[in-house]
């Protein structure tokens, strides 16, 4: 997730696009007009802007022109209408990332395009600091990930199609990471896309590419996520969540490394590396078919499975150590530590969301200490309960405990819910259909 600046002097657009950006994470600043924007890109650092192209005073295409002279590395994201598709070409000779034509068919297609300008600026931020240092750390010590570090090792210079196995949180993008850098194929590019975050066609799409024309809104050819990771690593994450029909493509991809664009018939072949990530249990899919087995045997050529935090008891200090030091740099505290106290209530926890959820509570410990030290009180799991004047006898339904557990889920992670879905093991579809039946869309 990251900071994402809105430009639009039309306020209900501008709230439309913040809030698009907010649900999916991301931090969000409001400007009215190029100016204000830039005003704010001189105060705060914003790896995405995204602007309207046509305003009062200095247009997109001007803001466009000072961002990329002032910060090189933000990328920007124009909003042109309907007919001024010159005037955004025009602007991506700026040096722009991409445009989207108004009025959006929806906030899926603008959340897609800033998550590929976030992926190419970290792609930059990593290439320019000619290391692999910022590639997070699996291990921190603990025996229970002695042998995952020992097999990661192992298969990292094969070319073997990786399935990584575990809970939600339990860092199994990390562990993909970890082998991308450790393989052949290292200074090739690591591309991700997460299954459950996208809508079927969207996905299509986005795994593939599209030719000019091949749906409404597809004004150009734009290649896929498979194509730009030729000659590096694709990672596949909730590939659970693939349905029938892409998973009959994904099959193909695998087997022969070729595919055709969505709406074309020229045959894209692709030099890639394929590593997946589920926290569903695909063999019990396959028996109740909902899952392919010929993919899922594709996919399971070396499977790993990521231990929950729960089982890696040695690890949590040092990595709650870890993890408040980098929380510390964020939010500009850098002498903010763990007391005793909290060492007892870390390493007790059953921390359910397991790394992620650890990280959390960190953040948010770290918000209400105030003082440097982080103790116990400052690392409530939850907040108290309300009264009910049900009594405590009564019986409940299934449907009213799974209500009530997405209603926790989603005030843990303030609203948030991707990270309500990843703590409840479940897709994010998945979770937009349960609000909708317990009526709390």
């Amino acid at each position: 997730m990251a900071r994402v600046l809105v430009v639009d002097d039309e306020p209900g657009i501008r709230s439309f696009l913040a809030g698009a950006l907010e649900t999916e994470g991301h931090e969000v600043d409001e400007a009215a007009s190029g100016e204000a924007a830039l005003r704010l890109a001189q105060q705060r650092a914003y790896p995405v802007v995204v602007t309207d192209l046509k305003m009062p005073g200095m247009g997109g295409d001007k803001l466009a022109e000072k961002l990329r002279e002032a910060f090189p590395d933000t990328e920007i994201l124009v909003l042109t209408a309907h007919g001024t598709v010159e005037s955004a070409v025009a602007a991506m000779k700026l040096g722009v990332f991409d445009y989207l034509e108004k009025p959006l068919s929806g906030p899926d297609e603008l959340r897609l395009l800033v998550a590929r300008a976030l992926e190419r600026h970290h792609l930059r931020a990593r290439r320019e600091a000619g290391s692999r240092d910022d590639v997070p750390r699996l291990s921190y010590g603990g025996a229970a990930m002695d042998a995952l570090e020992v097999a990661l090792r192992k298969v990292a210079p094969t070319e073997a199609t990786v399935l990584l196995l575990g809970e939600s949180g339990t860092g199994k993008e990390v562990a993909a990471r970890t082998l991308h850098a450790s393989s052949r194929r290292a200074a090739g590019p690591f591309v991700a896309v997460n299954c459950a975050a996208l809508s079927e066609s969207l996905l299509e799409s986005e795994l593939f590419g599209h030719e000019k024309g091949a749906f409404t809104g597809a004004l150009a050819r734009r290649r896929g996520r498979i194509e730009l990771a030729d000659g590096g690593t694709f990672f596949l994450d909730e590939v659970g969540e693939l349905r029938p029909a892409l998973q009959s493509k994904l099959l193909r991809v695998l087997q022969e490394r070729r595919f055709e664009r969505v709406g074309g018939n020229q045959t894209v072949e692709c030099d890639v590396r394929f590593v997946a990530a589920t926290n569903r249990d695909l063999g019990a899919m396959v028996k109740l078919g909902t899952f392919r087995e010929d993919l899922y045997y594709r996919l399971a050529v070396f499977p790993l499975h990521l231990p929950p935090l729960r089982e890696r008891r040695a690890e949590i200090w040092p990595l709650a150590q870890a993890l408040l030091a980098r929380i510390a740099a964020e939010i500009g505290r850098p002498h903010l530590s763990l007391g005793p106290s909290a060492r007892q209530v870390l390493e007790r926890a059953e921390w359910p969301g397991n790394v992620r959820e650890l990280r959390n509570a960190l953040e948010r410990a770290a918000i209400l200490a105030g003082g440097n030290t982080l103790e116990a009180d400052h690392l409530a799991q939850e907040p108290p309960k309300p009264a009910t004047t049900e009594p405590a006898t009564a019986p409940r339904s299934m449907a009213d405990i799974e209500r009530e557990a997405i209603v926790r889920a989603l005030d843990r992670h303030a609203g948030n819910r991707r990270k309500a879905a990843e703590e409840l093991g479940i897709g994010v579809r998945t979770l937009y259909e349960k609000l909708g039946r317990y009526g709390l869309g």
